[in-house]
């Protein structure tokens, strides 16, 4: 018995399907927008093939656009569905690629994720993102440099991450912020800062994008990170996370946002020994971790 994707197309109905591929690109002949006539050209050839290609039913098209008005229903304020669903089929990260091509040794971006917030507030040096965040303490130190070596003083470095529980503040409801903040390098470029030891979590699955997953047998689970956004001036703005070595999940991260590059070690330390600015930790072990960014110069 055929199936969709193996039933034989005459020739004639080969030729219905192309010339309206023809007729919607050439409705865009005229858009006076020559990078919005590129773009939406492209757009339509790549999507009728994908149709023709898998011989999309009628049914099916009818459950997509039900998934897309799901996904559009449950995004607000507070979740990004859509952004989600981007991460989970790479497109967000093959758009990271694109527009983050390898420059010597600049440090690699990968994805923002949805739970960037701006106005976090603002911590000195060897400050602390963690707020009342559940967790471990971690101490976070490095530089920010040019890919030349020379120092960026004054980068800002916006840092987040979600709590033990596997939650970003704004995940909560109650207006609390915590495990987010931003800093400024040192006239060296230094920076440093107190947060908390990553953990994975899932991305919110209670939703399409989670039935998405289910239905392809994948977890949601992301691998254990913590985000920089980092802008300089003359410099190219890097977003990026840092990734624990020996996480289970780095080679199964629900929005492939994992690269090798980025993988640190995060040593482990007794709630007996120092740390580096002499903080009383009440009797808790504390992991840090080394992170040496390299900003790429900014696009001509």
């Amino acid at each position: 018995m055929s199936t969709p994707t193996t039933r034989r197309v005459s020739a004639e109905q080969q030729a219905r399907e192309a010339d309206l591929v023809e007729t919607v690109v050439a409705s865009f002949d005229h858009a006076p927008d020559e990078r919005y006539r590129e773009v939406m050209q492209s757009l339509v050839r790549h999507l009728h093939a994908f149709i023709r290609d898998v011989r999309l039913t009628e049914a099916e098209w009818q459950r997509a656009v039900e998934f897309l008005t799901a996904v559009g229903r449950i995004t607000d304020d507070r979740r990004q569905e859509f952004v989600l669903l981007s991460d989970v089929l790479g497109a967000s990260m093959q758009t990271v690629a694109v527009n983050n091509e390898a420059s010597a040794n600049a440090t690699e971006a990968t994805v923002f994720g949805p739970f960037f917030v701006r106005d976090a507030p603002l911590i000195e040096q060897g400050g602390d993102i963690a707020g009342d965040g559940a967790g471990e303490p971690c101490w976070v130190e490095g530089t920010v440099t040019d890919t030349t070596g020379r120092p960026v003083a004054g980068a800002r470095l916006e840092v987040w991450e979600a709590d033990e529980d596997g939650f970003y503040d704004v995940q909560y409801g109650d207006d609390r912020v915590a495990g987010r903040a931003h800093l400024y390098s040192g006239p060296d470029g230094s920076y440093r800062f107190w947060g908390l030891t990553p953990t994975p979590y899932p991305i919110p699955d209670d939703g399409p994008v989670g039935s998405l997953l289910a239905a392809a047998g994948r977890s949601p689970y992301r691998a254990s990170h913590l985000h920089f956004m980092v802008t300089a001036p003359g410099c190219r703005t890097l977003v990026t996370h840092i990734f624990v070595r020996g996480d289970e999940l780095l080679d199964r991260d629900s929005v492939f946002g994992v690269k090798e590059s980025l993988i640190l070690d995060f040593a482990r330390h007794e709630a007996s020994e120092r740390t580096p600015d002499d903080r009383d930790l009440g009797g808790r072990t504390w992991s840090s971790t080394r992170f040496d960014i390299v900003l790429a110069p900014a696009a001509v």
